[in-house]
């Protein structure tokens, strides 16, 4: 290949490359608007957007038009990652917040399965929304995140069963997740479809049910909570 060919290749690529960052750009805002309402309060939710940016320039970089993928796709991942990763390393959960992660961990060692988020809040004695919200910050503070670990707040290895977010973002037709889902109350279920299914942010769900999007919130958390609850007692009777 001749010196100007290499010359036109690689500033064909990079224009294929920015091409791709620029038209994609809204696709950031697209994820943290999923994830900032289950936030702890102090986010710089600035930064998780430029660390987000810079995943997608990674996966501009990376991406191979030739395998026949969507950029979408194999960006979605990435930014996803990016912006997570941020978030472990830069909000560290505050000393209130961090007693209130130990009654939870403290109170389920002790409660039987299925745990439910009442469950818990009697055994506490916090309230309901505090119990979700906890749930909520530990697990974006916690240098594993939900998929790499099958217990609650990163009290166990991924042996029992597989984490809510993971089976529900595949959504999986299967008779057993469809079981479970329809034990959980209506509102919590409509919440868990029009997030993952749906594919909708948090503000976009506060505004069909009326509701604020803290609640909306943790409303999600609670159902995915207790739907890795409900699936990980089913395993548990499946292998007893």
């Amino acid at each position: 290949m001749s010196q100007s060919l290499q010359v036109y290749q690689r500033v064909s690529d990079q224009q294929r490359r920015d091409e791709l960052i620029v038209s994609h750009l809204p696709l950031v805002k697209h994820v943290i608007g999923r994830i900032v309402g289950e936030l702890p309060p102090g986010v710089d939710v600035e930064n998780l957007e430029a660390a987000g940016v810079l995943g997608l320039v990674e996966a501009a970089g990376k991406f191979d038009p030739t395998r026949n993928a969507q950029f979408k796709t194999f960006a979605y991942l990435r930014v996803r990652g990016a912006i997570l990763d941020e978030l472990r390393r830069s909000s560290p959960l505050p000393q209130h917040m961090l007693e209130k992660v130990s009654a939870v961990r403290a109170a389920m060692r002790k409660l039987p399965t299925p745990i439910t988020v009442e469950a818990i809040a009697a055994e506490t004695g916090l309230s309901e929304d505090e119990v979700s919200d906890t749930l909520a910050a530990d697990r974006f503070s916690r240098m594993v995140s939900w998929e790499q670990t099958a217990m609650p707040n990163g009290m166990g290895p991924a042996q029992t069963v597989e984490p809510p977010q993971a089976v529900v973002e595949r959504w999986e037709q299967t008779e057993q997740l469809a079981d479970a889902i329809e034990q959980l109350p209506e509102r919590e279920r409509r919440v868990l479809t029009m997030y993952y299914r749906d594919d909708m942010r948090l503000k976009e769900i506060s505004a069909v049910l009326k509701l604020s999007t803290s609640r909306i919130s943790r409303l999600l958390s609670k159902a995915e909570f207790e739907l890795r609850e409900i699936l990980r007692a089913r395993q548990f009777e499946m292998c007893s």
